[in-house]
């Protein structure tokens, strides 16, 4: 496949390292334009390239990895996003530095992206750990569960074979509404450390 990442930041470059090694494609971009992903395009190596965001748009897969302040310009700069795959990997944060989340009494944030994308398949995804659990690349890494929502079945299919593919493990939480609220920071699945030693199928 090829994977579009709006937002070039830990999570884009996380999954990119997973996937890029069984053959997958990337495509990088952030707000500050394909100039400033040189560098880091050189350091994932092959089948890593930047783009633009309306270029990561037109992938199979496409990741939402920014700050939630920016979530709605990110969103905003794709024209169209009418029966496009879209992986929200964010969390509602309202600010860093303390680290305070927004209000997650009402809809949930994925159902807000879904809002803000109209017609894309939204899958909430690479969410619900730090990056630094899954920074390990080698075939014997820890099989680190990770969460799964959306409210397509078919749009989850190529998320969740995508995370066994590269030795991770997946469960499927249900709809964005239900899964989603489990999932996203501040719920309770959110930042929980489970790891697998056998294979299992879902």
């Amino acid at each position: 496949m090829k994977i579009g990442f709006i937002g070039a930041s830990a999570v884009a470059q996380t999954v990119s390292k997973h996937v890029l090694p069984y053959g997958h494609q990337v495509v990088l971009s952030n707000s500050r334009g394909p100039d400033s992903l040189v560098s880091l395009v050189k350091e994932l190596g092959p089948g890593a390239e930047a783009g633009t965001p309306q270029q990561a748009a037109e992938q199979d897969l496409v990741v939402l990895a920014v700050r939630w302040s920016s979530v709605q310009a990110a969103l905003f700069s794709v024209a169209d996003w009418k029966g496009r795959i879209l992986v929200d990997a964010t969390n509602r944060i309202a600010s860093y530095s303390p680290l305070t989340l927004g209000d997650i009494s009402g809809r949930t944030s994925s159902e807000i992206v879904a809002d803000l994308a109209p017609g894309a398949n939204v899958v909430k995804a690479f969410n619900s750990v730090p990056m630094s659990w899954i920074s390990d690349f080698s075939p014997s890494k820890p099989r680190t569960l990770l969460c799964v929502s959306g409210d397509d079945d078919e749009a989850k299919k190529p998320i969740k074979a995508l995370i066994e593919q590269v030795g991770l493990a997946c469960v499927d939480l249900g709809s964005l509404a239900i899964g989603g609220r489990l999932q996203q920071l501040g719920g309770p699945l959110a930042g929980i450390k489970l790891t697998f030693t056998e294979r299992f199928v879902l």
